[in-house]
């Protein structure tokens, strides 16, 4: 289980965020939402250890995240970013194995969690071969989905990793993402500005403001249930191309 309590990070003069609190459900997709700016990014660096809170832990299974064990915890998270952040000297198998070379493991064990990958996020296996500029999007993608599930993380974070995509592949893979998340059963978190996709993946969506979580719950509870006048208007402002994309919101 991965939770965060009364974790705070301050940029300068700016509080990105403030004393938040946070469990995240085991085998669960929790959807982090928001304006920009608001600590969705910082949040999801904090659960990694990325960068370490000003104030307050992150626990996963009740050990702290601190900078001496990060390193190791990261083995346990898996982690996407948006446009895949490949190292593009790398071919994309490359890219996807990395970690387990420098782990020591056995060829033959690499060899068979690549294929599982590959037939998973439903990429031909000679698309492995090609530097990542010789991608698509959509491509670069899985091949980042690849690279965070290879270790068989317990946790998997996603860092707006469709966001980049035009809109036809960006559909094709959300499909394709939810099915994974379905099949895998694992614990996910997924920043998103977009409040149709946090409904089309959250089981639990947590809107974020200045730092703070207005409201959590289902998108339904956001939309007839509004804890603040933000939550209505954030959903308002949205409506028109969430409507567009998936027909009418409840």
């Amino acid at each position: 289980m991965l939770e965060l309590k009364e974790v705070s990070k301050t940029y300068g003069t700016t509080a990105a965020l403030e004393k938040l609190s946070l469990v995240l459900e085991p085998q669960k997709t929790t959807v982090l939402i928001g304006p920009s700016g608001c600590g969705k990014s910082t949040l999801l660096r904090l659960m990694i250890g990325l960068i370490t809170p000003d104030s307050g832990s992150v626990f996963l299974n009740g050990k702290a995240i601190t900078s001496n064990n990060a390193p190791e915890i990261r083995q346990e998270i898996g982690y996407v970013i948006q446009d895949g952040g490949l190292f593009p000297h790398l071919t994309a198998k490359e890219n996807v194995v990395l970690m387990a070379r420098f782990l020591g493991w056995d060829p033959n064990r690499i060899a068979k969690r690549v294929a599982e990958l590959a037939e998973l996020v439903q990429l031909p296996m000679s698309g492995l071969d090609r530097f990542p500029a010789q991608l698509s999007g959509g491509q670069r993608q899985r091949v980042s989905l690849m690279r965070g599930l290879m270790l068989d993380p317990e946790v998997l974070l996603l860092d707006e990793p469709l966001g980049a995509l035009d809109p036809i592949i960006r559909s094709e893979l959300q499909g394709d993402l939810r099915r994974i998340f379905q099949t895998l059963n694992k614990t996910a978190v997924l920043v998103t500005h977009d409040l149709g996709e946090a409904g089309f993946f959250g089981d639990l969506i947590v809107l974020l403001r200045s730092g703070r979580i207005v409201q959590k719950g289902s998108l339904e509870d956001l939309m007839h249930h509004p804890a603040d006048p933000f939550v209505t208007r954030f959903i308002n402002a949205q409506r028109s191309p969430v409507e567009s994309l998936g027909g009418k919101l409840p």
